[in-house]
């Protein structure tokens, strides 16, 4: 009786489709469990860390655009430039940026820098790109929620090199009469009524050269905006097309012409931007030595 059982059972299992026969067998799961940090969900499936050697094992360096400046040292009896346009090194690391104290920016270089700031949504965004000596130009993008936690959550960002001649295009900008008016300004008409808005977008633009570093904001008024749009449009059209979610945040790309003819007509009409009552003086820089780019840049 008992062979006939096993027999039976046997025969039944050999009849058994493949899949339900080894049914009971763990299926390999999706995705990572619950609770994985970010940068080990990234590289899923992985195996077991070992204590000692995640401390010691070489990992990927992240590639030239996501710091073009990197490995650089202070020459002997150069001096770094102050930066003082209200973003700490520690708030850079957090949306995964190179802090901009921490740049050696030598003769013909320059970094320009924008933080995108809606009054009304916690969903920031900053632009940077960085023009080296040897003509080559990179942008880097970040955006995400800043607020409520510990961390910049739904953050995405890109880092990209710029084609060939981008270089010129923010060369130009160094020079600009922007970088010469108050760091806050407020609209005067020509009635000599000062224009108030609450509600808006603020633009705060950094400039970093040799020497000395400028920093601008213009919040809310169409006409404090169509003052730095010469700035505001190439860096903007730098960033868009590289990641959609980021794109999505510009539903009007990089056009800032209407902002641009609203300041215009202020200046048309006899207004003017005057200093905002509450502004602050900009960092304390020195005079940078006159252009220094060679003729044939080594890269």
């Amino acid at each position: 009786m008992a062979r006939l059982i096993i027999i039976g059972l046997l025969t039944a299992a050999l009849a058994t489709p493949a899949s339900a026969q080894f049914s009971f067998r763990r299926q390999a799961p999706i995705g990572p469990p619950e609770g994985t940090p970010p940068n080990e969900a990234e590289i899923w499936p992985f195996p077991p860390p070992d204590p000692a050697s995640w401390w010691t094992d070489k990992w990927p360096k992240p590639g030239e655009a996501a710091d073009p400046l990197a490995g650089r040292r202070i020459g002997r009896g150069a001096r770094t430039v102050a930066i003082d346009n209200g973003v700490d090194p520690s708030t850079y690391r957090l949306w995964g940026l190179p802090p901009l104290q921490w740049q050696v920016v030598g003769g013909g270089e320059m970094i320009l820098e924008l933080w995108v700031r809606p009054s009304q949504s916690v969903r920031q965004s900053v632009v940077r790109v960085t023009v080296r000596r040897d003509g080559a130009a990179f942008v880097q993008g970040r955006i995400g929620l800043a607020c409520c936690e510990a961390d910049i959550t739904r953050r995405v960002g890109f880092d990209r090199q710029l084609p060939e001649g981008s270089a010129e295009t923010f060369r130009a900008l160094r020079a600009h009469p922007m970088w010469g008016t108050p760091r806050d300004v407020r609209v005067q008409e020509a009635g000599g009524a000062d224009t108030v808005c609450v509600e808006g977008v603020s633009y705060d633009l950094t400039l970093v050269v040799e020497g000395r570093s400028t920093a601008l904001r213009r919040a809310c008024d169409s006409a404090e905006i169509g003052q730095v749009a010469d700035a505001l449009e190439p860096l903007l059209r730098a960033a868009l097309g590289h990641e959609p979610r980021f794109d999505v945040a510009f539903p009007r790309g990089a056009d800032f012409a209407a902002a641009r003819r609203m300041y215009q007509g202020v200046i048309a009409d006899g207004g003017t931007l005057k200093a905002a009552p509450n502004a602050r003086p900009q960092a304390p820089s020195f005079e940078a030595p006159a252009d220094t780019t060679p003729s044939n840049p080594v890269p």
